[in-house]
C-alpha cells in the first residue's frame, strides 16, 4: 500500500452527511427532501459497488416518499424533525415493501410483507425508508459482503455492518442496527459513526423479541440526528411490552459536562495497540485539563468489582445467546438443512450442549454485572472507554473474529444500560470511538454528556506504528 493508499480518516476534516441542519434549508424553500434524497442515491451509485452495505432498495417507493415530505415541508406542516430523511432499516427489522432475508440463506426470499413497529413509527415521522442494510447471518458472526467505508481491506464490523458502512460512507444519515453483544457500537466505532444503544427495552423491536438483551440502536452522522430518529421511535411506537420506552426531552439534550468519569478497561486494556491506547489516555487527559476527574480501577473498590464481574463477559455474552437462539436455528436447520453457515450451526450446537442448570447460572452472573454497574452511580456520571479496542481490523473471513472483537461492547449489553459512541479518534488513518455509560433510562443526560465530549475534547488522531 502506497502513502497515498493509506486510510487517512481524521474526525476534525470528515464532513458527514447530516439531515437536522438540511430542514431549516427546507423552511426556507431553498432545498427539499427530494432533492436531497437525490444526492443520497448520487453517493450511493458512487460508494455501493466497493462498500457493498445495502441488500435491497426501494428507490422508487423512497422517491414518492420524499415527493411527499416535500409538498408537506412547503406546506410548513412537516411531521416531524425526521420528516423526508432517508435510513436505512437492518436486514432483521420487517419491512413491507422489502424482503427480510437476515443474511441467511435459509431465508433467501423471505418476504413477510408487514412493517416492525419500529419501520410503521418511522414512517408515520415522515422519514423516507430507502432500504435494507447488510446484517450478518441472523445477527451472528458469520459476515456479510459490506467493506469498511475507509479501508476496503476491513471490516465494517457487525452484525449491523451495512448501518454503519452506509452512514459512515455519506450514504445516508442515519440508519437502524440491533445490538446483542456488540453489533451497533463496534460498527459505529470502525465506521466513524455517533451511535445509541439504548436502555434495554427503551425502543421497541417489535417481532425480534427472542432475545433476553436485544436492543434497537441507531447509527447517525451526528448527535441531533441520532436522538430525533430515536424519538420518532419511542414517541410513537413506545419501547418493549412491559418497558417504560425510551425517556428524554423530543428536542435533542443540550451538552452538560460531567463532573466525574469512571473508565471500564476490560481485559482488553494491556493487549490494546500502542497507538489506540495513546490515543484514550489522551482524551483522559484532555477531560482532566477540563476538569474533569476521571476514576481509575485502583482508585475505588467500586470499580473493580466492576471489572472482575466482566472478566467472563465474551463467552458469558455467547452462552446466553446460544440458549435462547437454540429454538429458532433448530427450526431453520431442520427445515433448511444446508441453509445456515457452519458458524451458525456452531452457535446451534453451543445451545444445544447447554442445559437449563447452565442458563441459570450465566443469569447469575449477567445480574453481578448490572449490580457492578449500579454500584457505580454514587460515584460517577458515567463510565467511559473505548468503543473498540482499536480501529478495524484486516478482514479475515476465517479468522475466530471476522467482524472485530466486542470485548468493549458485552459488558453494557449485558447490564442493559445505554451507551452513546462518540467518533473522537483517528488511530492510523481510521475511526476508533469513544462511548459513555450511563445508568438505565439515563440516556438523555448520557447523550448530553456526549454532545459536550464530542465539543470540549479535542479530536485526536495518533498515527500506527509502521
Amino acid at each position: 500500500m502506497t502513502a497515498a493508499e493509506r486510510p487517512s480518516y481524521h474526525p476534525s476534516t470528515f464532513t458527514p452527511l447530516t439531515f437536522h441542519d438540511a430542514v431549516e434549508r427546507f423552511a426556507r424553500g431553498e432545498d427539499d427532501p427530494t432533492r436531497y434524497l437525490e444526492r443520497c442515491l448520487a453517493n450511493i451509485a458512487e460508494r455501493e459497488p466497493i462498500v457493498q452495505a445495502w441488500v435491497v432498495r426501494n428507490e422508487g417507493g423512497a422517491r414518492a416518499a420524499a415527493a411527499e415530505s416535500a409538498q408537506r415541508w412547503r406546506r410548513g406542516q412537516p411531521r416531524s424533525p425526521i420528516d423526508g430523511l432517508p435510513v436505512g432499516i437492518k436486514d432483521l427489522i420487517e419491512t413491507r415493501d422489502m424482503p427480510t432475508q437476515m443474511g441467511c440463506e435459509a431465508l433467501r426470499g423471505n418476504f413477510p410483507k408487514r412493517d416492525s413497529a419500529l419501520v410503521q413509527a418511522l414512517r408515520e415521522a415522515g422519514a423516507v425508508v430507502l432500504g435494507k442494510v447488510v446484517t450478518t447471518e441472523l445477527g451472528g458472526s458469520h459476515p456479510g459482503p459490506t467493506t469498511n467505508p475507509f479501508d476496503a481491506r476491513r471490516t465494517p464490523g457487525g452484525s449491523s455492518s451495512g448501518s454503519g458502512a452506509a452512514v459512515g460512507a455519506n450514504m445516508v444519515p442515519a440508519c437502524i442496527g440491533t445490538q446483542v453483544g456488540g453489533s451497533v457500537v463496534r460498527p459505529a466505532s470502525f465506521c466513524g459513526n455517533w451511535a445509541l444503544k439504548p436502555t434495554y427495552g427503551a425502543l421497541n423491536r417489535g417481532e425480534r423479541l427472542g432475545s433476553s438483551q436485544g436492543h434497537i440502536g441507531v447509527h447517525a452522522n451526528g448527535a441531533e440526528d441520532l436522538w430525533n430518529v430515536a424519538m420518532a421511535i419511542a414517541s410513537r411506537a413506545g419501547g418493549d411490552p412491559g418497558h417504560p420506552g425510551l425517556y428524554g426531552p423530543l428536542q435533542t439534550p443540550a451538552p452538560v459536562q460531567p463532573q466525574q468519569l469512571a473508565l471500564m478497561e476490560t481485559t482488553a486494556w494491556e493487549r490494546l495497540d500502542a497507538a489506540t491506547r495513546q490515543a484514550m489516555e489522551e482524551v483522559i487527559a484532555a477531560l482532566q485539563e477540563q476538569g474533569v476527574k476521571v476514576l481509575r480501577r485502583a482508585d475505588t473498590p467500586e470499580l473493580e468489582a466492576l471489572e472482575q464481574s466482566i472478566i467472563r463477559c465474551s463467552k458469558l455474552n455467547g452462552d446466553i445467546s446460544a440458549w435462547e437462539s437454540r429454538p429458532s436455528l433448530a427450526s431453520l436447520h431442520e427445515q433448511h438443512p444446508h441453509g445456515l453457515s457452519p458458524r451458525g450451526i456452531a452457535k446451534l450446537e453451543r445451545g444445544r450442549r447447554m442445559t437449563v442448570h447452565d442458563y441459570r447460572r450465566c443469569l447469575g452472573e449477567r445480574e453481578a454485572i448490572r449490580l457492578g454497574f449500579a454500584g457505580l452511580a454514587p460515584l460517577a456520571d458515567a463510565v467511559i472507554s473505548l468503543s473498540s479496542p482499536g480501529p478495524a481490523p484486516v478482514f479475515d473471513p476465517d479468522g475466530a473474529r471476522p467482524t472485530g472483537d466486542a470485548i468493549y461492547n458485552y459488558p453494557t449489553s449485558l447490564a442493559g444500560v445505554p451507551v452513546v459512541s462518540v467518533p473522537l479518534l483517528a488511530v492510523g488513518g481510521l475511526p476508533v470511538g469513544v462511548q459513555l455509560v450511563g445508568q438505565p433510562h439515563t440516556d438523555a443526560r448520557v447523550l448530553g454528556m456526549a454532545r459536550w465530549l464530542a465539543a470540549s475534547v479535542p479530536a485526536i488522531r495518533v498515527e500506527a506504528a509502521a
